[in-house]
């Protein structure tokens, strides 16, 4: 019934064509601030999204490291016992350590990364080869696969590169202040690809053999610097992450992708909750304009609430009346801004309207992913902040006196 009132007092012709313009203003504020919310948020999905998936291409579902140093014992027993958990697809076995990389008078320090011939079945570092091919080579005869920083870095071309880098790795427990280059395995190393993922990566990493690095590091045969694990895609990856952790043992550190990345995805939450409190601003702004507009219409609707009033209608029904004459126009705004909102959406995902300028990202557009979530997220906000600005004029309204003719 407070529907039916509110529904006739937005459509009624007004005496003052102000509240008409008012309420229309209003609405018009909550139609940009929804669509501006949604679509801010979504971009930031996209974005997401984007990162996620080149993060993917180098960091596996689950990370096993030592609780403590570089090293840890995994035995063949162990590494049976991590195989046979149930979602565990592959287990590749890692050794990363600081390496100097010399090609004559170009050299960096890069961060050496001795992989497994699984290595390719947890990550998916070998979509991201961008030239060459992805060969780590063999114990005896390894190769490098760089990041595409790290081959400007060192000079070279890794698919037509005719003479080997030198490379040089610190010897286990060997130190030498008088001749620091006896603490040093130095070896010579060709190379055999490049990857092209993202610059932390990138100007970071270089790949190869996993046996290569153990013997110049002088690591034992059960000694790695850590398991990588890609699990079932239908699994849920926390109760495999417990499964891990129940057959390893207190002695290892099992990650998930999010944990591995702590840092970068918490920043990004942070940044997409400060857009969506900022841009909730908008619609803070449509909310005085709404007490405007539905305080003027109290006013102009005056004798109405009287008759209302002698015909038997108490204060919470007039109050309900004009709490719901601002739902109406929060949902007016919010609908329409919605609507929008996915048209806008839409239209970038397929025909990328909206480019990235600089040619320094991996798309050249601004990406979106529309979430039911962030609608459900915009839809309560805009109710919530309807509900406020329609409570002031709602409670004047109902506590008026009620007179059927003035003198």
């Amino acid at each position: 019934m407070n529907f039916l009132f509110a529904w006739r007092y937005f459509k009624a012709k007004k005496s003052t064509n102000s509240i008409n313009v008012i309420s229309w203003i209003s609405i018009l504020a909550i139609v940009i601030g929804t669509a501006s919310l949604i679509l801010v948020l979504s971009v930031f999905n996209g974005f997401e999204g984007l990162v996620k998936s080149l993060y993917s291409s180098f960091y596996p579902d689950l990370k096993v490291s030592p609780l403590s140093g570089k090293e840890m014992v995994l035995t063949q027993e162990q590494l049976q016992k991590l195989r046979s958990v149930k979602g565990v697809r592959n287990v590749s076995l890692v050794v990363e350590e600081k390496a100097l990389l010399k090609n004559g008078d170009y050299q960096t320090i890069v961060s050496l990364k001795g992989v497994d011939d699984n290595y390719t079945a947890v990550t998916n570092i070998r979509d991201q080869i961008v030239k060459g091919d992805f060969n780590t080579g063999t114990a005896d005869d390894a190769l490098l696969v760089l990041g595409a920083g790290i081959e400007s870095a060192v000079g070279v071309q890794t698919d037509r590169n005719l003479v080997p880098l030198a490379i040089y790795l610190p010897r286990k427990g060997e130190v030498s202040l008088s001749d620091p280059f006896k603490s040093l395995s130095v070896d010579t190393i060709n190379t055999s690809g490049t990857f092209l993922i993202q610059q932390d990566f990138d100007n970071k990493y270089a790949l190869t053999n996993l046996a290569f690095v153990k013997n110049m590091l002088g690591m034992n045969a059960d000694t790695y610097g850590g398991a990588e694990i890609a699990i079932d895609n239908r699994m849920d990856a926390d109760a495999v992450q417990q499964m891990v952790k129940d057959a390893l043992g207190k002695q290892y550190i099992v990650l998930n992708r999010y944990e591995q990345n702590a840092s970068l995805f918490s920043v990004m939450q942070v940044e997409k909750w400060m857009i969506y409190a900022i841009l909730s601003l908008i619609l803070v702004v449509a909310a005085f304009n709404m007490i405007g507009a539905l305080t003027m219409l109290v006013l102009e609707k005056k004798q109405d609430i009287s008759v209302l009033h002698a015909l038997g209608a108490d204060r919470s029904f007039i109050q309900r009346i004009f709490l719901t004459s601002g739902l109406l126009l929060a949902f007016l705004g919010g609908g329409a801004g919605m609507l929008l909102a996915f048209i806008i959406g839409t239209a970038q995902t397929k025909f990328h309207l909206v480019p990235l300028e600089g040619n320094t990202f991996m798309v050249n557009y601004f990406p979106v992913k529309m979430v039911y979530t962030d609608f459900i997220l915009v839809s309560v906000t805009v109710i919530v902040i309807a509900l406020i600005a329609s409570w002031i004029p709602a409670r004047k309204a109902a506590a008026q006196q009620f007179i059927l003719r003035s003198e």
